[in-house]
């Protein structure tokens, strides 16, 4: 979920967004977590971290690191080796991210495997020994566990892989571990602090310590942006992949909802939720994209996929792919910070460099009257979707439905409570059945607000191949005492539609980075990708994260 989503500048804000404290278990090394001051620093942290060494692989693209395998200068065991190795020096050392809450025991091994079949018979693919993280709310049934950040799931172990592991494991990834997140992907708490679990404590953004990763898949999208994975997957009901990607200037593209399964993942809502990947290019996302798309019998939305869903995103990659596109601005989501509206307006003015048409001022208008039918939807659809889960993923949890997790949380208040509450939780736990007309209600007004009066709307009405607006505002400043300070962003539009977005890095402001948004109707991901190349490609504005202890703000901008 979204850190502090908002359905208008003008609407009431509720907290909710992505998803842990174990130790890490591969390497030689294991870490506990410190505790941390009001703005999330590790205590006693006082010199810049300006002098972290140099990573070769930091940087590195997939195609790279697949160009160096076929070489022979490196092998997938190898690559594996100091990505684990960069983990424990910057993640558990150095600045202490703590975006990776545990490493996988068996990555070594795997990439043996990996790099004796690569000898034997080739490569299977883009990803054949690329190591990958996932976000720890998708279930893998090896010797990791799966908990959504949350003490309450560390007992008991998914029945079987998620959908989308056992795709990853087809593709010849190698999975090096699980990532930090929102607890409950942020679902849990109208007053969260994004990036917290209690089982694996705060994730700290890459480029000020002291500032918010933005939720709920926020180790994920650290991770990515540090170096520590190529690529990554995270999960999104409401801005959970597109803003930590944004704040952490990094690729990030929530699919079509039915283009990637969800079974296995500890849901909030079937309406909304759906995994995607994150990656410091566009490239790399698509070439993750194609690894997790695909239809699975066991989650429905995927058979609306069909004709839909490709293998490979990397053919829609085109340099040239923003001439002729037309493309509406969403002004409706513009206003909340003049720095970020002037940013947005020169990555609009380079879409136009490269021949795109503009159309500005495109009408969104109607989601200003969703109030609270998003919320309504979600809280059902918890209620349902986690007692499902449970009996369906984790038979031998002493959990059974979300009433067990609260009383958990209750009992366990100094581990799991120690700076926000389960507000969200207790009010989905007090909802019906999803034959309420409440739920109903709500969920017709979100279809017809989202989609037929607001993206199929406008779309059609100027006949536009996407609409842009400004992902999200910089990170702001982590604050365990009064939680999120989420000031705007444009995700619920799609989110909501259950149609894909996908951010790209916009600039900075003060140092912190700034998506942009490209959203559109159903299955256009390739059209978005093709838009999302070219702008990045034209611009290249993404900047390698500094690890500074916090942002040293000018007098003026002058």
């Amino acid at each position: 979920m979204h850190p502090t989503r908002h359905c208008s500048p003008d609407s009431t804000r509720y907290n909710r967004r992505g998803f842990l404290k174990t130790s890490l278990s591969a390497g030689a090394f294991a870490a506990s977590y410190p505790y941390l001051d009001g703005y999330g620093i590790p205590a006693g942290l006082a010199r810049s971290f300006r002098d972290v060494s140099h990573f070769d692989l930091g940087e590195m693209t997939i195609a790279d690191l697949q160009a160096d395998m076929e070489s022979g200068k490196y092998t997938a065991r190898s690559i594996t080796e100091k990505f684990i190795a960069r983990i424990g020096e910057i993640d558990r050392g150095g600045p202490s991210l703590n975006s990776v809450i545990e490493l996988n025991p068996d990555a070594a091994a795997i990439a043996d495997a990996l790099d004796a079949e690569r000898k034997k018979d080739g490569p299977r693919g883009p990803l054949h020994g690329i190591p990958v993280l996932i976000k720890d709310n998708i279930d893998s049934a090896d010797r990791m566990a799966t908990t959504a950040g949350s003490l309450a799931l560390l007992d008991s172990k998914p029945s079987k892989d998620a959908f989308i592991v056992q795709k990853l494991r087809t593709a010849g990834t190698v999975i090096l571990g699980k990532t930090n997140l929102s607890e409950w992907a942020n679902i849990r708490s109208s007053r969260s602090t994004s990036g917290w679990s209690g089982r694996g404590g705060l994730t700290r953004n890459p480029y000020a310590l002291d500032r918010n990763t933005s939720g709920s898949s926020s180790g994920s999208a650290a991770a990515v942006s540090a170096g520590l994975c190529p690529a990554a997957v995270g999960t999104e009901t409401d801005g959970s992949i597109v803003s930590p990607s944004s704040v952490n200037g990094i690729v990030g593209i929530k699919p079509t909802v039915g283009l990637v399964s969800r079974s296995g993942v500890i849901p909030i809502s079937d309406t909304q939720d759906t995994p995607g990947p994150m990656a410091r290019t566009v490239t790399d996302a698509a070439i993750l994209l194609g690894a997790l798309a695909g239809p699975d019998t066991e989650d429905g939305a995927t058979s609306a996929g069909d004709g839909n869903t490709f293998t490979d995103y990397t053919r829609f990659l085109d340099p040239r792919g923003l001439s002729g596109s037309r493309i509406g601005v969403a002004r409706f989501y513009f206003g909340f910070l003049d720095s970020v509206d002037r940013l947005i307006d020169g990555a609009i003015g380079a879409m136009r460099e490269q021949g795109a048409v503009i159309i500005d001022l495109v009408d969104i208008s109607s989601l200003s009257e969703l109030g609270d039918a998003e919320i309504t939807v979600l809280l059902y659809e918890l209620k349902a979707g986690m007692q499902s889960y449970l009996a369906r993923s984790r038979p031998t949890s002493p959990r059974r439905t979300l009433g067990d997790i609260i009383g958990f949380n209750e009992k366990n208040r100094k581990t799991e409570m120690p700076y926000f509450g389960q507000d969200l939780f207790m009010k989905a736990e007090l909802k019906g059945p999803l034959t309420s007309s409440e739920y109903l209600d709500a969920l017709a007004k979100c279809r017809r607000l989202a989609s037929t009066e607001g993206i199929d709307a406008a779309m059609k009405q100027y006949n536009l191949d996407a609409i842009v607006a400004p992902t999200d505002g910089p990170a702001w400043p982590t604050d365990l005492v009064n939680g999120d300070h989420y000031i705007g962003g444009s995700s619920t539009a799609a989110a909501v539609a259950r149609t894909p977005s996908i951010t790209v890095p916009a600039g900075e402001v003060f140092g912190l980075p700034v998506g942009v948004s490209f959203f559109a109707g159903a299955w256009s991901e390739p059209a978005l990708i093709r838009m999302a190349y070219s702008f990045e490609q034209a611009t290249k504005l993404r900047k390698s994260p500094r690890f500074l202890p916090t942002i040293g703000l000018p007098l003026s901008q002058e």
